[in-house]
C-alpha cells in the first residue's frame, strides 16, 4: 500500500469525507484507496459496485484478514472506508445518511450498529450490552436538544458518561462498558472521534480483594448441587473457568485421555489449555454419552447444527452439524437463533448456572458476597495455597500480566499469614 495515495482516488469521495469531518483529514487519502481496491475486487466478482452487497464485503474484508502483508489496523481501517463510502456517501442505508429527526432514526441507527457488529464477529452478549447503551445515549442526546444523527458531537458522549457518575452513581465497571460501546457508536457507526475523554468524570473504585470460598465451603455448596449443574460447577472450581468459557466449550475443546480442557477465545479473544480434574473425568463421559444421545435426536429432526465462530460457517457449510462442533452442556430446549432466523440448540444459559450457584449458596447458608466466579477467585486461592508456582497459575488462568494473578497471594496472606491479635497475645500470657 502507497505511502502518500495520490488525491485522484476517488476525489468526490475524499471531499465529502472532508467537508463533513466525518474521517481525521491524514486518514482519507487511505479510506480512498481502500474503496478503490474494494471496486476494482467488486468488478472481478462481477458485481455491480453501485450496489451494496454484505456477502461480498465480508468476502472482500476476509481476504485482506488473510494476507499477512495487511495489518490489523489496515484490516479495521478498510472496513471502516467501506461504511462511509457505501453508508454515508453513497446514501444506501445506515443512519447519519438519513434526513430527520434524531428521535424517528433511533432505530435505524441502533440495526446499522448491530449490523456492523455482526460485520465484526462479536459475541451476541456483547451486541446486546452495546446496542442498550447506545439506545440509552441516543435517548438522552435527543433529551438534550440534539436534532439529528449527525448533530451529535463528543461533548455529549463526555456529558453521557459524567451524567452515569454523577447523576446515577454507576460503578467504574459499568461507566467503562457503556464507554467501550459509545466508541463503537462513534467510530464505526457515526464515523467520528471522542476527543477529550480525559475531561470525563470517571466513576472511581478503590483496590478491592476477590471473595474466596475454603475447601469445606466449596465442599458444602457441592452438596446442594446435582446433575449437570454439579458438573458445570465443580469444572468451573477444578480448572479455573470463567462462566461463559464453561457455557460455550465444544466437545472438540475436551480431552479426556490427557486430562485437558482447551479454552478457545476466552478473554481478549486468546486460546489457552487447563487441567481438566480427574474426579470429573467419569461423570463427564457419561454425560457426553447423554449429550450425544440428544444430538443424533436433533438430526433426525433435520436440526443437530450449532452456530460457528467468524466466518467457519460459510467455509465448512456441514461443520455445525459434526459431532465435536457441538456443546459440552446444551441447551434443554431449541431455539430460533436472533442472528440468521435458524433453529438451533444453543449452550447451557449463563442464567441458568449463576441460578444454580446461587440457590446452592443460599442453601449451604455460607455468609458470603459470592457468585459463580468466586468459584475461579478460589481455584487460584487454593492452588498457591497448596504451593502452585504463580506463574503457572497465570497461565491455567489465561491472565496477561502476572500482576493480575498477584491479587491472590494478598488473599493468601489474609487467610493464613495475619498477624497475632494482640489480645489472643494477652490470654496466652495469663495462661
Amino acid at each position: 500500500m502507497a505511502t502518500d495515495p495520490s488525491q485522484t482516488v476517488l476525489p468526490e469521495f475524499q471531499k465529502y469525507l472532508l467537508d463533513r469531518k466525518l474521517s481525521p483529514e491524514k486518514h482519507i487519502p487511505f479510506h480512498a484507496h481502500w474503496v478503490a481496491r474494494f471496486l476494482r475486487y467488486a468488478r472481478r466478482k462481477s458485481h455491480d459496485p453501485a450496489q451494496y452487497s454484505d456477502s461480498v464485503v465480508t468476502e472482500y474484508l476476509e481476504e485482506l484478514q488473510a494476507d499477512s502483508k495487511i495489518a490489523d489496523w489496515q484490516h479495521r481501517q478498510a472496513a471502516d472506508a467501506l461504511r462511509l463510502y457505501y453508508f454515508h456517501y453513497r446514501g444506501l442505508s445506515g443512519t447519519t445518511a438519513v434526513q430527520g429527526s434524531l428521535q424517528a432514526n433511533i432505530p435505524s441507527t441502533l440495526e446499522e450498529m448491530a449490523r456492523l457488529i455482526r460485520l465484526k464477529h462479536y459475541s451476541y452478549s456483547t451486541e446486546r450490552t452495546y446496542l442498550q447503551w447506545a439506545e440509552r445515549f441516543l435517548t438522552y442526546a435527543c433529551a438534550s436538544g440534539n436534532a439529528s444523527v449527525a448533530d451529535i458531537t463528543s461533548e455529549d458522549c463526555k456529558n453521557y458518561l459524567t451524567h452515569l457518575a454523577l447523576k446515577q452513581r454507576v460503578s467504574s465497571s459499568t461507566q467503562n462498558q457503556a464507554f467501550n460501546a459509545l466508541l463503537f457508536l462513534y467510530r464505526h457507526v457515526l464515523g467520528k472521534e471522542i476527543d477529550g475523554v480525559g475531561e470525563t468524570v470517571r466513576a472511581k473504585r478503590g483496590p478491592k480483594l476477590p471473595v474466596v470460598f475454603s475447601v469445606d465451603e466449596v465442599k458444602q455448596l457441592f452438596s446442594h448441587m446435582n446433575g449437570t449443574n454439579l458438573l458445570i460447577a465443580e469444572l468451573l472450581y477444578g480448572a479455573g473457568l470463567r462462566l461463559m468459557e464453561a457455557a460455550r466449550l465444544r466437545i472438540k475443546d475436551i480431552d479426556l485421555d490427557a486430562a485437558t480442557i482447551f479454552v478457545r477465545s476466552g478473554k481478549g479473544d486468546k486460546d489457552r489449555s487447563t487441567v481438566l480434574p480427574v474426579a470429573t473425568k467419569e461423570r463427564l463421559r457419561q454425560h457426553l454419552v447423554s449429550v450425544k444421545a440428544v444430538h443424533e435426536q436433533d438430526l433426525a429432526a433435520g436440526h443437530g447444527e450449532v452456530f460457528l465462530p467468524d466466518a467457519l460457517g460459510r467455509k465448512y457449510p456441514n461443520a455445525g452439524k459434526e459431532w465435536g462442533w457441538q456443546y459440552v452442556f446444551p441447551s434443554a430446549t431449541l431455539s430460533l437463533d436472533p442472528r440468521d432466523g435458524k433453529v438451533r440448540r444453543h449452550h447451557v444459559s449463563d442464567a441458568t448456572i449463576q441460578k444454580a450457584v446461587k440457590n446452592a449458596l443460599r442453601k449451604a447458608a455460607i455468609p458470603k458476597h459470592a457468585s459463580v466466579h468466586t468459584l475461579r477467585h478460589s481455584f487460584a486461592t487454593h492452588l498457591l495455597q497448596s504451593g502452585v508456582n504463580i506463574r503457572e497459575v497465570q497461565e491455567l488462568l489465561g491472565h496477561k500480566h502476572v500482576e493480575t494473578t498477584m491479587v491472590y497471594t494478598h488473599v493468601l496472606r489474609n487467610m493464613s499469614n495475619a498477624p497475632k491479635s494482640p489480645l489472643d497475645a494477652l490470654y496466652e500470657k495469663a495462661g
